[in-house]
């Protein structure tokens, strides 16, 4: 600052007046300096810490679902599930659109998307498969197992199929696919859990899987995987408990894949009676879901129905356990 101009501010002004304006100025520069330098130059380890985002929290443990790779166990959430059954009440339908724009998608054993994708969808994030399925997904590998990156599978069995002492038929399979294709993501329910599934069966019916002869289906693991796996869940294709008693019921066939199969009312009800052998228990299972849909969030499409809607005008099947 020129000499003269500082000598005649202060007569002017006083000294204790330039002084304050002194000090002010220093500290505007001192400060547009420290911005500058914070600016362009590197950030410190910790300010580089406090900067970087928050980690999304890990997804939580479903036990009892151990990976064939590596025994690790299943990590695996969804804030909506479209549990996608098999049933020929699907076709036609169009609910395809509807169900792919869910979360995750969950399908059963070999059911096929390709052709079907406008009724049942194309998406498929988790798929559970029964024991006596395994055949036909390696048929149909090329849809189901090449083109599945992604998709997390779930084998249920026996557990003399599914023992990892060398001896376990259906486990041995699963780790020589896994080998070959190393990014699926198979699964297999761990003997214990089974176990689990079958006091739950005891739990809900009063009887026992075992001494009644029955065979839980896939879709009764797959419905209580979801309610593991899934806040909200919407059910496509299943039929209430009652609805294979009424007249003139709509009959469709049991696979929506297989058009000339069997009728699914007619499969339903002779499983339901059957004394001698092992029989599953569909109406039974679906007495059971229609029960946990008072209580969880669960939600039924194709056809349309809510368990308090239901009069139960026509009784349904007694079982014969």
């Amino acid at each position: 600052m020129p000499t003269i101009f500082v000598l005649s501010f202060v007569q002017r002004h006083g000294l204790a007046v330039f002084l304050a304006l002194s000090t002010m100025c220093t500290s505007l520069i001192i400060m547009y300096s420290n911005m500058y330098s914070v600016k362009d130059q590197p950030a410190q380890h910790g300010a580089a810490i406090r900067s970087t985002p928050k980690e999304s929290p890990p997804m939580p443990v479903l036990e009892g679902y151990i990976s064939v790779l590596d025994h690790k166990p299943l990590r695996m959430h969804c804030k909506s599930c479209a549990l996608v059954t098999s049933s020929g009440h699907l076709l036609g339908s169009k609910q395809g659109e509807k169900i792919d724009q869910t979360e995750c998608v969950i399908r059963m054993n070999d059911a096929p998307t390709r052709g079907y994708g406008q009724d049942v969808g194309n998406k498929t994030s988790l798929r559970v498969i029964a024991h006596s399925s395994i055949q036909r997904i390696l048929r149909n590998r090329n849809e189901l197992l090449n083109m599945s990156q992604g998709t997390v599978f779930i084998f249920w069995g026996p557990s003399n199929y599914m023992r990892r002492d060398g001896k376990g038929l259906v486990y041995n399979n699963l780790q020589l696919i896994n080998k070959i294709l190393p990014r699926l993501k198979i699964h297999i329910i761990t003997r214990h859990k089974m176990l689990q599934f079958d006091e739950l069966f005891k739990k809900e019916t009063g009887k026992d899987r075992k001494i009644s002869n029955t065979w839980l289906s896939t879709g009764w693991f797959t419905m209580s995987i979801a309610l593991e796996l899934c806040d909200r869940i919407n059910v496509y294709g299943m039929v209430p408990p009652d609805f294979c008693r009424a007249p003139n019921h709509t009959a469709v066939p049991y696979h929506y894949y297989e058009a000339m199969g069997p009728d699914e009312c007619t499969m339903y009800i002779s499983h339901e009676r059957g004394r001698k052998g092992s029989h599953h228990r569909f109406i039974t299972e679906k007495k059971v879901f229609a029960n946990w849909a008072r209580t969880f969030n669960i939600h039924f499409f194709q056809p349309d129905w809510k368990p308090e809607n239901q009069l139960r005008k026509y009784p349904v099947v007694k079982p014969m356990f």
